[in-house]
């Protein structure tokens, strides 16, 4: 059983949950800020992380459910749960409609607004799976899906939608798109040859690479903003500082000639960004309460 758990895990990456969850947290923390000048309740946070749980990995498995073809005949991805056979295409259903009623049941605990919004949120998760068989802005689709971690962390608190929230949906998003288009630059040749889309088979990878770079000057644009419209302070811009020097590295490091440390790129440095922008907001926000 143990190793079943371990195969499923490994299949959605939740390695990678540290992408979404502390944006998912954060957006918790500046709605509830917003609505009660306090810090969100140990009750929201557990339905937040269910919910997180659900949304993700239903998300993962029905890519994994829609690609098992593509992926059987892409080197890279050939050794995946279902091509490879240690699933079967039967247990993954199961796993994600389990993942849905995570979803839903974490959804309809936290508020209405929650539940009302669950049918653009599942449209996204299942439509997102489908886009590079037609589009190259695939990597949009994509930035919308997860950034509706932190903003389902602003509604689960608040039970609204302010300019606020979506300014942290669209910051959220473009970091997603541009960190995606270029972890798909390895994949350039394989799309070309299946006939599938992205931003760096329609601009070939220097102009995607370019492309990704504008997607996190608007990034850093939204970060900016927030800092203004949710009254936060000098630790909210130390660590908006800290992401811009990430940032910066995660594009350095890679060019059209050297995609060598791409990994390093993509999960270390996305991972690191995500926690500290997290940890300088929840560090801001404590102080404010502590004066």
């Amino acid at each position: 059983m143990f190793k079943k758990i371990s195969i499923f895990l490994q299949m959605i990456k939740f390695e990678h949950t540290l992408f979404a969850l502390p944006f998912a947290f954060m957006g918790a923390l500046l709605g509830s800020m917003v609505m009660s000048g306090s810090l969100p309740s140990w009750r929201d946070i557990g339905w937040i992380i269910i919910a997180m749980f659900g949304a993700r990995s239903a998300a993962m498995g029905l890519n994994r459910l829609i690609d098992r073809v593509s992926d059987a005949k892409n080197p890279r991805t050939a050794g995946r749960a279902i091509p490879a056979g240690l699933l079967k295409a039967g247990e993954v259903i199961v796993f994600v409609a389990f993942s849905f009623f995570l979803l839903f049941w974490a959804a309809f605990k936290l508020n209405p607004l929650s539940a009302k919004l669950l049918p653009i949120a599942v449209f996204l998760l299942v439509f997102y799976s489908f886009t590079k068989r037609f589009t190259w802005a695939c990597h949009l689709i994509l930035g919308l899906t997860i950034a509706l971690a932190p903003l389902g962390g602003w509604v689960a608190v608040t039970g609204k939608v302010d300019w606020t929230a979506m300014v942290f949906y669209f910051t959220i998003m473009f970091w997603t798109a541009g960190f995606d288009v270029i972890y798909s630059c390895q994949d350039v040749e394989f799309d070309k040859k299946e006939g599938l889309h992205s931003i760096p088979v329609r601009f070939g990878v220097a102009g995607a690479l370019r492309i990704a770079k504008v997607f996190h000057i608007l990034t850093g644009i939204g970060f900016i903003s927030l800092l203004f419209m949710a009254h936060l302070s000098w630790w909210y811009m130390a660590g908006m500082l800290i992401a811009y020097v990430i940032l910066f590295y995660e594009h350095h490091i890679v060019s059209p000639n050297d995609l060598s440390r791409l990994q390093t790129a993509f999960f270390t440095m996305n991972g690191v960004l995500s926690i500290v922008v997290f940890s300088f907001t929840l560090i801001d926000l404590v102080v404010q309460l502590s004066k």
